[in-house]
């Protein structure tokens, strides 16, 4: 009996592993694709692609129910979709993006609030920037602020929460606070298994840097 209970315990063990392993790389195939679409497609096709990578994202979520990784990334292309469209489009379907997008995070935050290196922290605090405040959006700067630094305090050498807090201080008007993350952010690790959205991610950093210190 102790022999049956031990490998029914190593088999339940192995099959969570494969459970994790599975999960992880689809989201990683989502992360590709995504990075792909932002830095590498024509503006004018962006929303399409998006809305295809949103089916994708969103069965990702329906087969891994309870965890943060699916949901993170699903916002990630619902925000980003937002971004995409443009014109009256933005009103009737950004801000509903942006919305599902929020929430899909609040979702995440629930779960984890330090999956995927403090992701969610960094989207919240972008979207609460980046979106309109009432009563159009609910975009809130003092929250944008609040979730920006708790995504450097979880990574503090991370790409992606050093561009997003370094935009929002320029956004801010805090150039030469700015200036600092920015140029830590341009020393954050690279990421090797997305070489694309890493390029792309630099780039863009590269282009707020020139600007924060033209008016620092």
């Amino acid at each position: 009996m102790i022999r049956k209970l031990f490998i029914s315990l190593l088999f339940l063990t192995f099959s969570q592993a494969a459970f994790s392993a599975s999960m992880m790389e689809q989201v990683s195939t989502i992360q590709k694709q995504w990075a792909v679409i932002k830095y590498q497609t024509d503006d004018a096709l962006q929303s399409d692609e998006y809305e295809k990578l949103i089916l994708q994202a969103d069965a990702l979520i329906e087969s891994y129910p309870g965890k943060a990784e699916p949901l993170i990334w699903s916002a990630i292309v619902y925000s980003s979709y937002a971004g995409a469209v443009g014109g009256l489009k933005s009103i009737t379907k950004a801000l509903p993006a942006v919305k599902q997008s929020r929430d899909l995070l609040l979702k995440a935050e629930a779960i984890d609030g330090k999956a995927l290196g403090g992701s969610i922290m960094t989207t919240l605090g972008a979207l609460y920037y980046q979106v309109p405040g009432w009563p159009l959006g609910f975009g809130d700067k003092e929250k944008a602020r609040e979730y920006l630094e708790k995504g450097i305090q979880i990574n503090e050498n991370g790409l992606a929460s050093n561009y997003f807090y370094g935009d929002f201080l320029l956004d801010r008007k805090e150039y030469s606070k700015a200036v600092s993350v920015l140029e830590h952010a341009l020393a954050a690790p690279a990421l090797v298994q997305r070489p694309v959205a890493d390029q792309g991610r630099r780039d863009e950093i590269k282009a707020l840097l020139e600007v924060a210190r033209s008016k620092s």
